[in-house]
């Protein structure tokens, strides 16, 4: 028989274990909420970048006066690694910035350069590896204001440009840093030449965490004295953010909150070991299928990120149009790079293979700016190569015109409205014959194009 004590302690038991069941679903609750909130505000933010879909990377510093060589004996083949390539001590290195006076540069046109291209953002160096700033920090005297001839901020000048012609300015900024002594030879680029990390100033006692002071005052610096910024493009994902450096870890995610802070709309790539990121950066690849989250491929537009006066193996107009389309097709970014020269300008063959992307994008871009990944997959077809979408809307891009003129999608069951070149301005609806198994569309017998022709189907589910 149960006593009146046992029963008691039963009651009291059951609600208490009511009441915890309860607590651990509004918790639950409260963090599916949470959740939810943060996908709807990442949504929010990445929603320019979506649309963008096309962006302007540019390489410029210190690196670029040698140009790819060094001494003249040390190969032909360097770029923005040339310190570390061609071993090059720190303090040598450094008199290259009493050399940097790009007294070329023009802030409007390097921006129009990126608009008249079809190109919605800019994503400029403000400091890569070797530690050498391209705008006016009061935490260093090594930039170009205060180390070099130059004696001005290009980042105001671009700033101001972009904000003005309507495009998005965002900040490249390396985490590796060879010339800050607090930045750890151990996390920086180890090879054969450097097996325990290159350091223009090695420093044994270098404290990781003395750096990040000085890293997180440079990032302030950016993301508060220039107006918007996009995207704040962290490279080097380096040893400091592995899973055994706890308080790097922690520090990192507390510099996360500081820029949300600094620039609540500011997007943040993934280079930070993954902290904070909004999106994913494949380099030089592109994703062999359509990918779930954002993303944004960067890509050289020849061999090399910085300007090297020897690389003159440029990627054609069709291959950077195919790219573009390829990357869009499967939801993501082009970020495609330019090195200027140490006099501030943009090489010649970079400017002709984007005037004419932009010519393409002038008459196409409908089928790349806001669009997604398509639900119709054309792995196996001949003739169409990938497919960008819109509500209701297919762009079915063209870049080998069938000698039949014929394309067919096999196992279309969608019903068409309309089909056409998106060439043409009068929109000429062009013949579609329906079989049960998908849908045949008849083209002119000459192409619009000579890089890539876009069919526009609008359909009804």
């Amino acid at each position: 028989m149960i006593s009146q004590k046992s029963i008691c302690l039963l009651l009291v038991a059951t609600v208490m274990a009511c009441f915890m069941s309860c607590k651990s679903n509004k918790e639950e609750t409260k963090k599916e909420k949470d959740s939810s909130l943060v996908d709807v505000e990442k949504e929010r933010k990445l929603k320019w970048f979506e649309e963008a879909r096309y962006g302007l990377f540019i390489h410029w510093g210190l690196y670029s006066i040698p140009a790819g060589e060094w001494k003249g004996k040390e190969g032909t083949d360097h770029g923005e690694w040339i310190q570390c390539s061609a071993n090059i001590p720190g303090k040598e290195y450094e008199t290259l910035a009493k050399e940097f006076n790009p007294a070329k540069f023009d802030a409007k046109q390097w921006v129009l350069v990126a608009k008249n291209a079809g190109m919605k953002y800019i994503v400029i160096t403000a400091k890569h590896h070797d530690g050498f700033c391209l705008f006016d920090s009061k935490l260093t005297k090594y930039d170009i204001v205060d180390a070099a001839p130059y004696g001005k901020d290009p980042m105001k000048e671009l700033a101001a440009e972009c904000q003005k012609q309507g495009i998005k300015l965002c900040f490249y900024y390396s985490v590796q840093d060879w010339h800050h002594p607090e930045y750890p030879a151990k996390f920086a680029a180890f090879n054969k030449m450097h097996p325990e990390g290159f350091h223009g100033f090695p420093n044994p006692n270098a404290d990781y965490l003395k750096y990040f002071d000085y890293m997180e005052g440079q990032v302030k610096e950016l993301l508060t004295n220039y107006g918007p910024v996009g995207i704040i493009w962290f490279d080097w994902w380096g040893a400091a953010f592995n899973p055994n450096e706890t308080k790097n870890i922690a520090r990192a995610h507390a510099f996360v909150d500081s820029i949300h802070k600094w620039q609540p709309d500011c997007l943040i790539n993934n280079r930070l070991n993954g902290i904070g990121a909004d999106y994913g950066t494949p380099e030089q690849e592109i994703p062999d299928k359509t990918q779930k989250t954002a993303f944004e491929v960067c890509m050289t537009i020849n061999d090399h990120w910085g300007f090297n006066k020897y690389d003159q193996n440029w990627k054609s107009t069709k291959k950077i149009v195919y790219n573009l389309c390829d990357i869009a097709s499967k939801g993501g970014n082009y970020l495609l790079n330019v090195g200027p020269t140490q006099a501030g300008e943009i090489p010649d063959q970079s400017l002709k293979v984007l005037n004419e992307v932009g010519n393409w994008l002038a008459v196409n871009g409908e089928s790349i700016y806001n669009t997604t990944s398509s639900s119709y997959t054309v792995k196996w077809n001949e003739d169409v190569k990938m497919i960008t979408a819109k509500p209701q809307t297919f762009y079915l891009h063209i870049f080998n015109w069938p000698k039949d003129h014929k394309i067919y999608l096999d196992y279309f069951s969608k019903q068409t409205d309309k089909v056409y070149l998106l060439a043409d301005k009068q929109k000429t609806p062009l013949k579609v014959d329906v079989h049960s198994r998908g849908i045949v569309i008849h083209l002119p017998e000459n192409p619009a194009d000579s890089i890539n022709n876009v069919i526009v189907v609008k359909y009804r589910n």
